[in-house]
C-alpha cells in the first residue's frame, strides 16, 4: 500500500508549478483528479506534441509532470459544472491550485466557500506572489522568478551580464515546496482534524533555495560576484573542454593533496610546485592560466576516459551529461527511474519517474498521463455515484468539454 493511498485530490493546477506539486501526491499514492476544459485548455497540452503531430493528448511536457493522474472534462463556466466540481470537492482531502491570487475565488471556490462543503479540506493556492501583499495580483510565469529571486543575479561570467539559468525554475521548486506543505497540513489535520489554507508564492519558494546570496547580503552587505563555473574558495573548479563535440569534464579540487593528484594524472607534477598555483591564493590568482593548462590535457581525451583518470585518483570529477547521456545511463536504468508505459495516442514514451524509493511502502508510475476528460464517467460514476443515464444527459448538454 503507497503512504497516501485513500487520499484524493482536487487538482485545478495548470501549466508547470501546480502540476509537478500535484505528481509527487500522485508518486505516493492519492488520487489525483485534474479538473480541465477543452475550453480553457492547460496551455502545456499544445506544447510540442509526439511526432510533431497536433493533438491536445500528445504533448510530452504534459505527459511528463501528469502521470498517475485521472482528467475529469467539466465545464466551470456552467452552473452544473460548479456544481459538480464542489461534489468532488466534498469527496476529496486536498484543492490545489495555482492560478493568480483570487482567480479562484471568483469561480466561486475560495477557502471559505469549499468549508462549506468539507470543512476540514485542505486548500493550497501557489500563487506567484502569495494570497496578501501588493503584487498579489498580479500574474506570474516561472521564468521571471528566475531574476526576481536573485538566481539571476548570481549566475553568469566575471564581469559578465547577469544570466538566465536554462530552465523556468520557479516552477518545479514551488510545486516541490506545495507537495511538501500539503503532507505537513495532511499530519496536522490527522492529529486535530482541522483543514487549512496554505498561501505559498512562487517567488518566496524561490528566494527561499538562494540562502548564500541572502546571507552574504545580510551579513557583509555584499553583492557575490559572478563567477561562471569556479567557485569562491576552491581551484581549478570548473568544466573543460574535451574531445569531441560538445563534450566537457565537471572538476574540483578542495584540498592541496588533491591539487597534487590531478598534477600527476595530467603529467604535469611541476605544477604543484609552480610558484603560481603552489597555493590556493596562488592559484585563485592566476585562475585562467591554471585552466589553460588542464584544458590543454582534455581537450585530447575522451571525456569519459578522463572523468574515469580523475576518479581513480580520488578527485571529484564526471563528464557534463546530455539528455541522451542521461537515458542511456546504466546506473539511473538499473535504478529504474525511467518509466516506459503505453499511452493511448503517443504509444510507449519514456518518462522521467519517481527519484526516491520507501522500502515499506514502495511506489511506481502505475498509469500514464489521461487523456482529456478520460476519466469523467468513471469518477462521476464511481466517486459522485452518478448513474449513467444522467452523466449522458449531461454530456449532450456539452458540460463534459
Amino acid at each position: 500500500m503507497r503512504p497516501l493511498e485513500g487520499i484524493r485530490v482536487c487538482d485545478f493546477t495548470w501549466v508547470w508549478a501546480g502540476p509537478f506539486g500535484t505528481l509527487q501526491l500522485a508518486h505516493l499514492g492519492a488520487d489525483v483528479i485534474k479538473i480541465e476544459s477543452s475550453k480553457r485548455l492547460d496551455t502545456v497540452r499544445g506544447l510540442v506534441p509526439a511526432d510533431n503531430q497536433p493533438g491536445v493528448n500528445r504533448a510530452g511536457y504534459f505527459n511528463q509532470y501528469n502521470q498517475g493522474k485521472r482528467s475529469v472534462a467539466l465545464d466551470l463556466t456552467t452552473a452544473e459544472g460548479k456544481q459538480i466540481a464542489l461534489e468532488l470537492v466534498a469527496k476529496s482531502d486536498v484543492v490545489a491550485e495555482n492560478f493568480s491570487a483570487g482567480v479562484l475565488e471568483r469561480l466561486g471556490f475560495g477557502y471559505e466557500e469549499l468549508r462549506k462543503v468539507k470543512p476540514d479540506i485542505i486548500v493550497i493556492s501557489l500563487s506567484g506572489y502569495g494570497a496578501s501583499g501588493p503584487l498579489s495580483p498580479y500574474i506570474s510565469y516561472g521564468p521571471a522568478q528566475v531574476p526576481m529571486s536573485g538566481l539571476a543575479a548570481l549566475t553568469g561570467y566575471a564581469g559578465g551580464p547577469p544570466m538566465e539559468v536554462g530552465i523556468s525554475y520557479g516552477d518545479p521548486n514551488a510545486g516541490i515546496h506545495g507537495a511538501v506543505a500539503i503532507l505537513a497540513a495532511l499530519w496536522h489535520r490527522q492529529r486535530t482534524g482541522e483543514g487549512q489554507f496554505i498561501d505559498e508564492s512562487q517567488w518566496e519558494a524561490a528566494i527561499a533555495v538562494l540562502p548564500e546570496g541572502v546571507m552574504a547580503q545580510v551579513m557583509q552587505g555584499e553583492q557575490p560576484e559572478r563567477a561562471g563555473n569556479r567557485d569562491l574558495l576552491h581551484a581549478p573548479h570548473g568544466i573543460f573542454r574535451c574531445a569531441g563535440d560538445d563534450a566537457w569534464v565537471a572538476l574540483a579540487c578542495r584540498t592541496e593533496a588533491e591539487f597534487a593528484a590531478l598534477c600527476r594524472v595530467i603529467e604535469r607534477p611541476d605544477l604543484s610546485a609552480d610558484p603560481r598555483y603552489a597555493t590556493l591564493a596562488a592559484r585563485k590568482h592566476n585562475e585562467d592560466a591554471l585552466e589553460s593548462e588542464i584544458s590543454a590535457w582534455t581537450r585530447t581525451r575522451d571525456r569519459w576516459q578522463v572523468a574515469e583518470a580523475l576518479q581513480a585518483a580520488s578527485l571529484a570529477a564526471h563528464p557534463a551529461m546530455t539528455s541522451a547521456d542521461l537515458v542511456a545511463d546504466p546506473h539511473l536504468r538499473a535504478r529504474g527511474i525511467f518509466v516506459e508505459l503505453p499511452h493511448a495516442e503517443v504509444g510507449v514514451r519514456t518518462h522521467v519517474g519517481i527519484p526516491w524509493h520507501l522500502s515499506e511502502t514502495p511506489c511506481t508510475v502505475q498509469v500514464p498521463a489521461p487523456l482529456l476528460g478520460e476519466h469523467t464517467d468513471e469518477v462521476l460514476r464511481d466517486v459522485l455515484g452518478y448513474a449513467d443515464q444522467p452523466i449522458e444527459r449531461l454530456r449532450e448538454r456539452g458540460l463534459f468539454s
